[in-house]
């Protein structure tokens, strides 16, 4: 059976910690900004953690299992 491959999308939107949780960028951060708050886009700025629930399906993708 051939090896599966990593989703390419997937290798660009997300990295590893150090510990082992898996890194995101925000959405609603690259068009129509004037309608924004200065607050909301600033927040939208930083990376955060993926969610529990879609932590497997990430690394399915990712191919690391």
């Amino acid at each position: 059976m051939p090896k599966m491959k990593s989703v390419s999308s997937a290798k660009k939107r997300f990295t590893f910690t150090a510990s082992g949780k898996i890194k995101r960028k925000h959405a609603f951060k690259s068009h129509i900004l004037t309608k924004k708050s200065t607050k909301r886009k600033r927040n939208l700025t930083y990376f955060t953690l993926v969610h529990d629930v879609d932590v497997k399906r990430v690394k399915f993708m990712l191919c690391k299992r």
